[in-house]
């Protein structure tokens, strides 16, 4: 049974995470957008908190402390309310410390996992692919096994903090199922490309990593069908939660623009138009955070969410657009001017749809 009263901890972090936004993202998300970076600094913030290190055994340099999708789709809105490519950058860790602590072997816990929880490098999942109607559910990289390893080949694109990252999740198809594979930086055969340019999404650097010929020891695959279909509806959930906070924020300014906003001698809230706006605006950003929240709630309880997360995300998708278009809308020709957030939520909102394993829960 979903719960609509937060807990205690979740209130407090939700809290704590509003004043990190307040304080430090909004006023500068417009700049990071231009220069298209993060400052370090913001990052670090956020990760100063332990929310990536928590779940990590203790033995490893972590707390210890059982997962909690709910708490990670909190945790996602909130930083996508502040930007989204903040929200992603900030958590990306967790892309590759979540899977690992699921299905990882003890070795594998024990080679990645100090590193990690120390804040020592970068992780990241590379699970999306340029070509076309690209089904996360079917990844055209594939690896064949072979005397000890596997031979990874394919083209994966928007892998977040690629030029960065020491480790990457690959996902590929193999032996007639999907898995994903553990690689590190300087392996022979892994190239990673130009930094992308997109529509949307500008302070996150996102890269084209090629695998030609890359040999994966036998012992670096994570996870074969079971465990990538798990990883596919957690990784579906934070989408949804992303979408959600970008959501809101364009709902918020929208509706404080036009309470503000006079014309004719009245606000324009008052045109009948613009109140039905906001109003759709307003219960669709609900509708939204209650299909994440009960997907997260089935994974929290240990069930089954393939149906759940596939319609969280689904509808976070078609409403996203919908929602920062209106956001657009209500502003009018100020909603095409860069000085107003609501045309980077609308461009940044536009990831929801097409993207995939962006974030994970």
């Amino acid at each position: 049974m979903i719960s609509f009263m937060p807990s205690e901890e979740q209130s407090v972090m939700k809290e704590t995470l509003a004043k990190l936004v307040q304080n430090t993202i909004r006023d500068s998300a417009h700049d990071m957008d231009e220069k298209h970076r993060i400052p370090g600094e913001f990052i670090a913030k956020f990760r100063e908190l332990g929310t990536a290190q928590s779940p990590i055994p203790e033995e490893f340099g972590g707390f210890g402390l059982p997962a909690s999708p709910i708490m990670s789709s909190i945790i996602l809105e909130e930083l996508a309310a502040g930007d989204m490519g903040y929200a992603i950058a900030s958590t990306l860790p967790t892309l590759f410390i979540n899977p690992l602590l699921e299905f990882g072997s003890e070795k594998q816990k024990r080679t990645y996992l100090p590193s990690l929880a120390a804040g020592e490098c970068e992780a990241t999942l590379a699970l999306n692919e340029m070509h076309f109607k690209f089904d996360a559910a079917s990844p055209k990289t594939y690896a064949e096994k072979t005397q000890g390893k596997y031979i990874i080949n394919g083209e994966k694109c928007y892998v977040p903090l690629a030029d960065t990252a020491k480790y990457f999740l690959v996902a590929a198809r193999c032996e007639g199922e999907n898995c994903l594979f553990i690689a590190e930086t300087g392996m022979e055969g892994i190239s990673i490309g130009e930094r992308e340019k997109n529509l949307g999404l500008n302070t996150l650097p996102t890269f084209r990593v090629n695998f030609t010929s890359c040999e994966i020891p036998e012992e670096q695959k994570l996870c074969g069908a079971e465990g990538y279909d798990r990883i596919l509806q957690k990784t579906r959930i934070a989408m949804a939660a992303l979408g959600t906070g970008v959501s809101r924020a364009s709902f918020e300014y929208a509706r404080n623009y036009a309470k503000e906003r006079t014309q004719f001698g009245e606000p324009i809230a008052s045109r009948q138009a613009v109140a039905f706006m906001i109003a759709e605006m307003a219960y669709e950003v609900d509708a939204m955070r209650l299909l994440t929240w009960k997907a997260a709630s089935a994974l929290e309880a240990g069930r089954d969410a393939k149906r759940d997360s596939y319609l969280a995300k689904l509808y976070a998708g078609d409403m996203t657009m919908k929602i920062t278009d209106y956001g657009v809308q209500v502003l009018g020709g100020h909603g095409y001017i860069r000085e107003h957030p609501v045309e980077r939520y609308y461009r940044n909102g536009r990831a929801i749809a097409c993207l995939e394993g962006l974030a994970i829960v």
